[in-house]
């Protein structure tokens, strides 16, 4: 049975394997697991990174061990075939089936379905088929979803048409002021906000209450706390993003660790938060992530196919199944109103960062809005990729502010 490893990288769903198994990426002996998944935690270990096949375990690249035997099918396949668990089984990655691609092929050989029509019956149908989705990318997981709790009370709706406790941090900041002079000013639009936010710690099992100051980290859910002062507004938002109370509030996860990694000696921002109690359950950053990974490549292939059809569908897909995945009649095959706020909050968090990011490198921040928007001073190109992957930025908008002085 494999062992935990906690002095790998601080993870949780790390594992050390009592012997090398196959990575999931290359077909080279691994010594650790995640998730489940025998692979290399370090990327120049891995043949699929290395280029040419010349992976080792960790304990060969130290000289501790030596390097178990490459099986016959790696050494001769210049492309070896990734295995996935498919229930006792496995199974090549590659032969799950297409759920994106055979919908968008069925929705264009409807009749009348021309791109327009196709386009809106995909989108009519982007929650059940995410939901398909999902399921199907779950098969052989290491953790069962747990789709309908017992959720407290705090992340809950207190009427019908009320709001629940969670406090999202959204940001609503405008820098105070800028030197005499005309400035440009670009406005960035963050790609796919709510499709790299699922890479985010999730709850579980049923959230547990607890109280004191404590924060364990292979634990997640909602606290409530009493922010540190931000004294930083001059040139950075506030993480707790715009909310004129002072006094303790519920925030999710992402929100609790984005103060305590500020607070902390990387970054020394701000005081780390008072945590008065806590509703969490163990947790793990890899609930969602095989679901995230399809969506993600399909919308990298229909971007680069130009295939529009494809890439509303999927956009519809992901911002659906996060908004709905709470107290929505809209998807009852889901019921997890603390997934769809950390979810948020993650988004917001990693606006917060590129932000952050920016302000390092020397850029003038002026702007944080919503989930993905950003407006900055400076050679933003250096410090942000252009173009429409998730990971790059797009330009929303320039603009000019103030104005030269006259002569």
């Amino acid at each position: 049975m494999p062992v935990p490893d906690a002095a790998v990288g601080g993870r949780d769903d790390v594992e050390v394997l009592p012997a090398p198994r196959p990575c999931v990426h290359c077909g080279a002996p691994a010594r650790h697991q995640v998730a489940g998944f025998p692979q290399h935690l370090d990327p120049e270990e891995c043949g699929t990174a290395a280029g040419e096949g010349r992976a080792a375990s960790p304990e060969g690249a130290t000289g501790q061990a030596e390097r178990a035997p490459e099986p016959a099918a790696t050494r001769s396949s210049p492309n070896p075939v990734t295995l996935v668990p498919a229930g006792r089984r496995t199974r090549a990655e590659d032969d799950g089936p297409d759920l994106i691609g055979q919908a968008v092929a069925a929705a264009l050989d409807a009749p009348g379905g021309d791109l327009e029509a196709a386009t809106a019956a995909l989108v009519r149908r982007a929650i059940p088929d995410a939901m398909a989705l999902l399921d199907s990318t779950r098969k052989g997981g290491r953790y069962d979803i747990v789709a309908h709790l017992r959720i407290p009370d705090v992340p809950r709706k207190q009427t019908a048409r009320g709001a629940d406790q969670i406090w999202e941090a959204r940001p609503k900041w405008t820098r105070p002021g800028l030197p005499p002079g005309a400035h440009e000013v670009t406005a960035l639009d963050v790609n796919g906000a709510h499709l790299s936010a699922p890479k985010t710690h999730l709850p579980i099992g049923q959230l547990q209450h607890s109280t004191g100051s404590g924060h364990d980290r292979r634990r997640a859910g909602v606290h409530l706390i009493t922010p540190p002062v931000w004294e930083h507004d001059d040139r950075l938002p506030n993480p707790m993003g715009s909310r004129d109370e002072p006094g303790p509030l519920w925030v999710t996860e992402p929100t609790l660790r984005l103060l305590l990694r500020l607070s902390g000696p990387r970054y020394g921002l701000c005081d780390p938060p008072e945590i008065h109690e806590s509703s969490t359950s163990g947790a793990t950053e890899n609930l969602l992530e095989k679901f995230r990974v399809a969506l993600k490549d399909a919308r990298d292939a229909a971007i680069a196919a130009g295939d529009e059809v494809t890439l509303e569908y999927v956009k519809a897909m992901y911002a659906k199944f996060v908004s709905t995945m709470g107290e929505s009649n809209h998807n009852r095959e889901l019921y997890r109103p603390d997934w769809m706020h950390i979810i948020r909050s993650q988004a917001l968090a990693n606006l917060w960062m590129k932000a952050y990011n920016a302000y390092d490198a020397g850029l003038t921040v002026v702007r944080a809005m919503g989930t993905d928007e950003l407006h900055v001073i400076g050679g933003w190109r250096s410090v942000f990729p252009e173009g429409r992957g998730v990971t790059e930025v797009k330009v929303k908008d320039v603009y000019t502010v103030g104005h030269e002085p006259e002569a």
